[in-house]
Parts: structure tokens; sequence; C-alpha cells
């Protein structure tokens, strides 16, 4: 039998998966479909932006990332259209005075970090200037986020808390920065982002936890994903699996022991539950939002799907994704972008 590699023959494959998610979901057991998720781990991915998770680790304390994501890696431009962060992982930051909120417990291992975020939303017709009822409000939000990574060796868990603050509407630059793209790159001038989500405050806290539950030989890992959000941009919880496979280093080993060359596939699987999304809805304060997603028109609950594969030397970082979303309102669809990450030991 021959192994098709190609990522647009798994892409849709995935794609294929999350049809049939949608066809549970329509069901009244839920039982149903949270066993569909842990029988097929290669599915779904948890958020827009997810630098923490353990297969992303660096293997080091002390390092600069940055990451770019965009619907043109997949042809198309709606939704989740752009994002990109800055990230610094150093033992410097220990000090640094919002770890004292951030959830910090003592184990083998911690990892202390900030990065800036930008992600930018938009409806499937960006070419009218008017409001485009019955798809998604154009969005944009920038943060600060304030991380602790604790790794515990003995018990190969990892939990990862932290802190943002930012602001959703204008005086995130979406508009600013997705014009600037379109006219670098020749393709079609937004019209609508007058139209966009106001200016509202950002403050989110996120814990999350990984188990690891199966290890062969760096060769193949399975760890269960458990998340909770809370805060005025994003209110959800989620859970599932994660699988990486080919030349690894066991997330939940030592950085003592860990090689400094890797080379891996990865996909992570989570099904997630909606309580508050501000790029769709508005901003929890400001309800001065021209066009917004009502409550009632909300799916509570989502599918997201992430796959790629990621190259690690003593030096550098490179990693290439995919990511495919279920539908986020009633009159919403699924879709997908592309990513890529860079980065850097010191």
């Amino acid at each position: 039998m021959k192994i098709n590699l190609s990522f647009n023959v798994f892409s849709k494959q995935i794609e294929n998966y999350l049809g049939l998610f949608c066809v549970y979901k329509s069901m009244k057991n839920y039982q149903l479909y949270f066993l569909f998720t842990f029988l097929f781990p290669i599915c779904l991915l948890a958020q827009k932006i997810d630098n923490m998770a353990s297969f992303r680790d660096m293997n080091v304390n002390r390092y600069f990332r940055y990451n770019y994501d965009n619907d043109y890696f997949v042809s198309r431009d709606q939704d989740y259209t752009q994002g990109y962060s800055f990230e610094l992982v150093s033992p410097n930051l220990r000090r640094n005075p919002i770890n004292k909120i951030v959830f910090n417990p003592k184990t083998t291992e911690n990892k202390f970090g900030i990065s800036i975020e930008h992600i930018g939303f938009t409806p499937f017709n960006i070419k009218s200037p008017n409001i485009q009822f019955g798809d998604r409000p154009f969005a944009a939000t920038i943060m600060l986020k304030s991380f602790a990574i604790a790794t515990d060796t003995i018990r190969k868990s990892r939990l990862i808390s932290s802190m943002n603050i930012g602001l959703i509407g204008p005086g995130a630059f979406g508009k600013e920065m997705q014009v600037a793209i379109h006219e670098a790159t020749g393709n079609t001038i937004p019209e609508g982002w007058q139209n966009q989500i106001k200016n509202d405050v950002v403050l989110n806290y996120e814990v999350s936890y990984e188990k690891q539950l199966i290890s062969y030989r760096n060769l193949f890992s399975l760890q269960a994903n458990y998340r909770l959000r809370l805060g005025t941009l994003f209110t959800n919880a989620g859970l599932g699996l994660t699988t990486t496979f080919g030349i690894i280093n066991a997330p939940f080993s030592s950085l003592k022991t860990k090689k400094r060359f890797s080379l891996y596939g990865f996909a992570q699987s989570m099904v997630n539950v909606i309580g508050y999304d501000a790029t769709l809805q508005g901003g929890m304060f400001n309800k001065k939002s021209p066009y917004t997603i009502s409550n009632s028109e909300m799916e509570r609950l989502t599918a997201q799907a992430n796959f790629g594969i990621i190259l690690q030397t003593r030096t550098l970082y490179f990693e290439y994704s995919r990511a495919l979303i279920t539908r986020e309102f009633e009159a919403g669809k699924s879709s997908k972008w592309g990513g890529i990450k860079l980065g850097f030991r010191f």
C-alpha cells in the first residue's frame, strides 16, 4: 500500500473527519462525538496561535521565536485571515511581576516568557464597504502575553498558564496590517474595516494541562490535553489528544537529556465548548460595534484541526503547519489557514 504524504491529501482527509464531526454534533447523545474525538486524535487543535503546546517545545530555557499565520497559505481570504507573534523565553523573566498572578507550581523545570500577539478576522466579501450580514464581522486584537511553563519530568506532565492584556478594535491596527500585506502582494484591498468590532479591553487568563499517555523510544508520543480560558476576549474550555511521530525529543524529559536535532510530524485534537468570543460577539464592555453575532447564533461546540512538520537543530527551530476549524456561528462555514514558525536558541 502506498502512503501519500502530500499536505493537500492529508488536508482532505482531515476535512472528511471534520465533516463526520458535524454529523455527530447534530446528534443528541454528545458522548458519541467525545468518543469520536479520542478515537481520531489526528483531527483538531485548540486555538489560533498556540506556541506553548508540548510538541512545540524548543528544548532550552532561552529562545526567541516568530510565528506567522495567514489564510493565503490555503488560497483563501476570510475568517481567521492573519496572525503573528513574537515570543521570548528567558530565565530573567522569572522576575516579571505578572508571574505573581500566573499559576506556577513548584516542579522539576520551569520556563518563563512573554509574547506580543496580533490576530485578525474578516468576512468572505472584503471588497464591499457595507456590513456583511450573515457573515462574521471584521475584527482584530493585539495582546501582550506573560506565561509560565511548568514541566514535571517525574509524572510526565506539563502545566502552562498565561495572562493576556491588550485591545480589540481599531486600536489593534488590523486594517493597516491587512491593507499593507495586500498592497505588497497585489491582492484585493479590503474595504469594510470601518465596520469592525469597536475598541475594548482584552484581559484573559488561560491554564492548560498536558499528560503523557504513551512514549516509544523518542519515535512516537501521545498526550492528553485540557484547557480553560476565561476573560473578555475568549471564554471556553477544551479537551483532546496530541500525537508526535518521527525523530522527537520527549517534551516531558529533562532539558539535560535532550538531543539537539529532531525532525517530526504532529497532529493535535481538541473539542471546545464556547462561552464567549469577542471577535464575533463584540467587546464585553463596549456595545457600540456596528455589527456582531448574537448569542443565539453562536455555535457552542467547535472542533479544530492542526497538523504539520517541525525541524529543530542546535540553534534553529522551523515549523510549517495547516489548520482547519468547524463553523463558529450558525451562518458560518468551516475555515482553514496555514502558518510558519522560525525560532533561535541563545
